[in-house]
């Protein structure tokens, strides 16, 4: 009776002992894919399709920061016109977000997957197509004086569609405001109509983006995986 007591005890210690490993590899794979993660570098570059459709060139920058945050930060020039039309469609400015990244799919690969974020925004526009323009912020004054100011939050969703690029869905509600002057062209002169402020609450960001993954490690497999 003694040695088969024995016998049962030292079945539980090696049961115990096979558990425990089990469980050390276990927890030593999700550290190793963690301490992968931490050590590559992961950003993208990007442009926003809207903006592009109309006919405002654009460029996004975005890195990854680790623990699921990352800042972006774009910058669009537009400076189109047909002075013997009087058409003007202009328009520079930049915008910058901190993102929190959600979701499963975010965790098992950086910069994809859904997000939230808070931006910030400068603009300047000069807009007229034959009749009364806009011009945002003071005729002739530096950059500070014509550009308007916003600021909001926003949701989005970022799509793998390649090994090396995806499509990202953002949209984006807050305030965007500033001085801005009415004018129309008489006589060959453009000539000052009114000067108003333009106060709006609602959507302020848009954006369906192509984004080209950059840095080692930052590829999507089939099916969205890594």
């Amino acid at each position: 009776m003694a040695s088969l007591i024995a016998a049962g005890r030292n079945d539980c210690a090696e049961c115990q002992k096979e558990s425990t490993e089990s469980h050390s590899v276990a927890d030593g794979s999700s550290f190793e894919s963690s301490e992968h993660a931490q050590r590559h570098f992961y950003m993208s570059l990007g442009t926003n399709m809207l903006y592009d459709a109309l006919l405002v060139p654009n460029i996004n920058v975005e890195f990854y920061l680790g623990r699921q945050w990352s800042l972006s930060a774009d910058w669009m020039y537009g400076w189109w016109d047909r002075k013997n039309r009087n058409r003007y469609w202009r328009v520079y400015g930049g915008e910058m977000a901190v993102r929190r990244w959600i979701g499963a799919a975010s965790r098992h690969k950086p910069l994809t997957g859904h997000h939230i974020g808070a931006y910030v925004q400068a603009i300047t526009y000069d807009f007229e197509f034959g009749g009364k323009g806009q011009m945002s912020g003071k005729p002739g004054g530096s950059i500070f004086d014509r550009c308007s100011l916003g600021a909001g939050i926003e949701y989005g969703y970022s799509l793998p569609v390649a090994s090396r690029v995806n499509i990202d869905f953002t949209l984006g509600v807050g305030y965007f405001g500033g001085k801005y002057y009415e004018y129309r062209p008489i006589d060959g002169h453009y000539v000052w109509q009114s000067t108003k402020q333009r106060r709006w609450f609602g959507p302020t960001r848009a954006q369906v983006s192509f984004v080209w993954l950059l840095g080692a490690g930052n590829r999507n497999e089939k099916g969205g995986t890594r």
